[in-house]
């Protein structure tokens, strides 16, 4: 019992956010609050003259609310899938960034679903989705596979917050009824133990084939159709990367955000930045290599229908933003990525805003340009995103960092029982993992 309070009190600064509240956070949730209510204007104005108010048109019927859901349910890899991997790796480094991750992916999702409610138009017609539903349709697979994937992602959220919350219930005396309904009555004993480590095991080895496979079915709302650019096999690991390229670049951003504010320096070290930034790195080649393998195979197949939208792009109309997603998602990152000397918290933050915002070009210029041109000629088209349109976009960002800061009001965003393990067993087992590794003598085998 003393050992415990020691260690609490040896973290009490991942409290600290939850006891205490200052000025910079109001001040910072009031501006939030300010633009999220601007988009909610901006929505009840489209909600009630229509869609009419946007740029969308006939054959332009997808926009910037389609780019956003692509972008966000990308985003959404951040947390889950790249928190799962780390976890079955045993990688001792991800203790103090799993909760973190974890929650971007929880949050995103809910913006991801909410951009397609809104490219509706009119929301009650989400209903038809259950009145109506066809299975051949893959758009009734996207909605399947986003709704196992937010339900997984919510499981895998909770079952690690569990010791924290009874932490909280013991030692916080701000809403401690709702610590001690979330507790579950833990109390920390052996068996508990080991049913929580059994459950989250389970749940880290099911939300990989569920993360990947989202992406996946979100590339066949696309690939599935026969419109040129999208008709293509490379769309489904193609969209997969992108979104933990993507999701890797949230999560920097979030750490180094979250570091700041909270003073977590001793937490968030150099290390897991220079950790996710080699992943970063990594993503960018791999990326590089999708884009370079999609973009060959539709100027060396030479059809004409392709190529219009190939031109376009490289050349035409879309050629600004092409070439700014290209600089951003591969030809800065990979300068400050590759060298170790500018791989740094600030080198690693700067190139995931850069893939950031590449990433949301790139979601861009697969929606628009197509159907600008779509296989069967429809005349001239155009989309110029209004006002409205860009407002509920930067809306659904303010709301979702607002969202973000409100969860570490409530709940710890760095795992303290994890952090306390790490302390405890990890050194331990990490030199007992490695002894199996090397030749002679194993330990545990050798003993026995």
């Amino acid at each position: 019992m003393e050992s415990r309070k020691q260690s609490l009190e040896q973290d009490q600064i991942l409290l600290n956010p939850i006891l205490k509240t200052g000025k910079g956070f109001y001040l910072a949730a009031a501006i939030l609050l300010a633009i999220t209510g601007g988009a909610a204007f901006a929505y009840f104005k489209q909600f009630v003259l229509g869609l009419g108010v946007t740029g969308l048109s006939r054959p332009v019927y997808w926009g910037i609310y389609i780019t956003n859901f692509v972008f966000f349910i990308g985003i959404s890899h951040a947390g889950t899938l790249i928190s799962a991997i780390l976890r079955l790796a045993r990688a001792e480094w991800r203790r103090a960034i799993t909760r973190s991750a974890e929650v971007i992916t929880v949050l995103v999702l809910f913006f991801g679903v909410g951009n397609i409610l809104i490219d509706l138009g009119r929301i009650d017609r989400a209903i038809y989705v259950i009145y109506h539903g066809n299975f051949h349709s893959p758009l009734l697979w996207d909605v399947t596979s986003i709704t196992t994937y937010l339900t997984a992602s919510s499981i895998y959220l909770f079952l690690p917050l569990i010791p924290d919350i009874a932490i909280l219930r013991d030692n916080v005396k701000k809403r401690r009824w709702l610590y001690r309904f979330l507790s579950l009555g833990w109390q920390g004993t052996e068996a508990q133990k080991r049913r929580l480590e059994i459950g989250i095991a389970v749940m880290a080895v099911l939300v990989i084939p569920i993360a990947v496979s989202v992406h996946t079915v979100v590339s066949f709302v696309f690939a599935m159709t026969i419109q040129p650019m999208w008709h293509t096999a490379i769309f489904g690991p193609y969209f997969v990367v992108g979104a933990i390229f993507s999701g890797i670049a949230a999560l920097i951003i979030a750490m180094a955000l979250i570091r700041k504010a909270y003073h977590l320096q001793d937490y968030l070290k150099p290390i897991h930045f220079n950790n996710l930034g080699i992943l970063l790195l990594v993503m960018t080649l791999l990326w590089f290599y999708f884009t370079f393998a999609e973009y060959l195979t539709t100027f060396y197949g030479g059809e004409p229908v392709q190529l219009k939208i190939f031109y376009a792009k490289l050349t035409g109309q879309y050629a600004p933003y092409i070439w700014s997603m290209f600089t951003l998602n591969f030809v800065i990152p990979f300068i400050i990525l590759a060298r170790k000397k500018t791989r740094t918290i600030a080198g690693t933050v700067v190139a995931s805003i850069c893939v950031t915002i590449g990433m949301w070009l790139e979601r861009f210029t697969i929606v628009v340009p197509t159907l600008i041109n779509p296989r069967l000629a429809t005349g001239t088209s155009f989309y110029h995103p209004t006002w409205v349109e860009a407002l509920i976009t930067l809306g659904c960002f303010a709301f979702f960092i607002l969202l973000y800061a409100l969860f570490t009001k409530v709940f710890p965003i760095v795992s303290i029982w994890e952090i306390r393990e790490g302390r405890e067993k990890a050194l331990a087992e990490v030199e007992e993992r490695i002894r199996t590794y090397l030749p002679g003598e194993v330990s545990g085998e050798g003993s026995s």
